[in-house]
């Protein structure tokens, strides 16, 4: 393998869990791992296996990455019985886990405060636990938290709690500079002696934001030695943050000419993937962030001075440039979509030129599809006229009751009504909910039951709003996106509107056409021939 080579661990999934980074469903968690995997990430942190469905669900996914590993994260513990008797190592064992990053300190003062033993005593249990992992799990790797302050204070016991790791079994050994004030010289120089003692191809790093030099101090540590970086997308963690990996990657890549899992092809999507992470999380990206911000490449007027002005070729990543006179979707990153959906399309014939224009005015309307392919795919399709008409809303209405029953408690009742069309037939049906939209969706999919069968399956995953202008108050247009699934696929699609109900409704809708899409296409692929229903959308 080349020296160049750099291995990549993504925390996000942990990072976005923390209280000050976010929340992650587990539909969220399975999403991202799948656009992490597809991007070329070779690990990725998991959940704990065993502690709850989504971590369960997480570790079954793994065994179908094409490139990522799983790793478990699981901290030193002081204990009289030893690893032995650590109920979260056994977990992890237990329910199959293949990787496991152990967590402990470098530093005699974290080993008494953070586990209350002396430095001898925590190289004894460094060395046990990582012999232990070693004997059931693929790979080991030992964090070595606080490493930096810990070898400014005592160089040799830094070392040694390292080196510890690697003999007895760590395939890594990741350097961590916890509190983020390590300096990027002061990275170089330390991991430099570190891989002296110890060969690269076993030194990883791990740097925090709290100085804003955590992607400075990863690429540094990477020019000394270190041969795998661990971050989280957009930087995501507690206080500051973790290393940016959307930053990490491109500057190894495209920089300093180090080789990734990460292709040309799969670079192309960096921007993409960071704005599903956000959207995950339901929060608007960045707009400043460097290579994947929408200003990141933004310019006046003058195409030839705004070419001088970029660093990078933004499609390199997934990006466009943008002119202050100039806002629409740039042709070359929708082709690239349509190509990886299957979507053959000529972007300037008629029908191409309005699906490019229909993204444009749902952009000024603040409807965007990162993280919401489905809808983007019906979007298109229904531009470029391959969208088959399975039903037509006739109405719906959405009551909400709230009263004193006769037991004396207040209750809130939804009730909605939908009418739909389905070929020649008409259909209407009522149902109640818990809640106006959970109240919609049953009445939506019982109107069609009787002409697709299969929607019997469908269940709602997620649900997630987001107002998009908080100046306009309670009047502001509202985001939906929701998460659908049918036992063996799950799609994502999204609604805008200043109607909360109506944007639910366009999530909803799509979700029920993708699924009626992929019910189609199948039936397609298995008679090699293409039928449509008659009924409209």
């Amino acid at each position: 393998m080349s020296d160049k080579r750099i291995f990549l661990y993504d925390s996000s999934l942990r990072s976005g869990a923390l209280p000050d980074g976010g929340k992650f469903s587990g539909a969220d968690g399975l999403a991202i791992a799948e656009a992490l995997d597809g991007l070329g990430i070779d690990y990725i942190e998991g959940g704990d296996p065993g502690s709850g469905p989504a971590g369960d669900a997480l570790l079954a996914a793994a065994a179908k990455f094409s490139q990522a590993r799983l790793a478990v994260l699981s901290p030193l513990q002081t204990r009289e019985e030893g690893a032995a008797g650590d109920p979260a190592l056994a977990r992890a064992r237990d329910n199959g886990a293949r990787v496991v990053c152990l967590t402990g300190a470098a530093s005699e003062q974290q080993a008494r405060s953070m586990h209350g033993v002396e430095a001898r005593e925590q190289i004894d249990m460094i060395a046990e636990r990582v012999s232990h992992i070693a004997g059931w799990a693929d790979e080991v790797m030992f964090v070595c938290g606080h490493f930096f302050d810990g070898f400014k204070a005592d160089a040799h016991y830094a070392l040694e709690c390292a080196a510890t790791a690697y003999i007895h079994g760590a395939r890594w050994v990741v350097l961590s500079d916890d509190n983020g004030g390590t300096m990027p010289h002061e990275i170089s120089e330390i991991v430099g002696e570190v891989a002296k003692a110890l060969p690269s191809s076993h030194i990883g790093i791990r740097c925090l934001n709290d100085s804003d030099n955590a992607v400075a101090g990863s690429l540094a540590a990477v020019r000394a030695g270190a041969r795998q970086v661990q971050g989280s997308f957009n930087g995501l963690g507690m206080r500051c943050g973790n290393a940016n990996l959307a930053s990490v990657i491109p500057n190894l890549t495209l920089k300093l000419d180090f080789e990734t899992a990460v292709s040309a092809e799969a670079l192309s999507r960096l921007t993409a993937v960071s704005r599903h992470i956000d959207a995950r999380l339901n929060q608007p990206p960045a707009p400043r962030a460097p290579f994947v911000g929408a200003a990141a490449f933004s310019h006046g007027d003058g195409t030839d001075a705004a070419a001088a002005l970029e660093h990078i070729d933004p499609q390199a990543v997934g990006n466009q440039r943008r002119l202050a006179a100039e806002d629409q979707a740039d042709p070359e990153n929708i082709s690239r979509r349509l190509a990886a959906l299957g979507i053959a399309a000529d972007l300037d014939d008629p029908m191409g030129q309005r699906l490019l224009e229909m993204l444009r005015d749902n952009e000024q309307n603040g409807l965007t599809y990162d993280g919401a392919e489905a809808s983007f795919e019906l979007l298109a399709r229904g531009c470029l006229g391959t969208l088959p008409n399975f039903f037509r809303l006739d109405s719906f209405r959405v009551i909400d009751e709230r009263r004193v029953d006769a037991r004396g408690q207040l209750v809130t009742l939804s009730e909605a009504s939908v009418r739909v069309q389905v070929g020649e037939n008409r259909h209407m049906m009522v149902a109640e909910g818990a809640g106006p939209v959970h109240a919609l969706d049953e009445a939506l999919r019982k109107s069609l039951g009787d002409a697709y069968p299969s929607l019997s399956g469908l269940r709602l995953v997620d649900y997630k709003v987001r107002i998009l202008n908080s100046e306009g108050g309670t009047k502001a247009r509202i985001r939906v996106m929701i998460d659908s699934s049918d036992g063996i696929d799950n799609w994502s699609t999204v609604g805008v509107s200043d109607n909360v109900i109506d944007a639910s409704y366009s999530a909803l809708h799509d979700g029920i056409i993708y699924k009626l899409l992929r019910d189609e296409l199948k039936r397609e692929a298995a008679s090699g021939g293409s039928e449509a229903p008659d009924g409209e959308t």
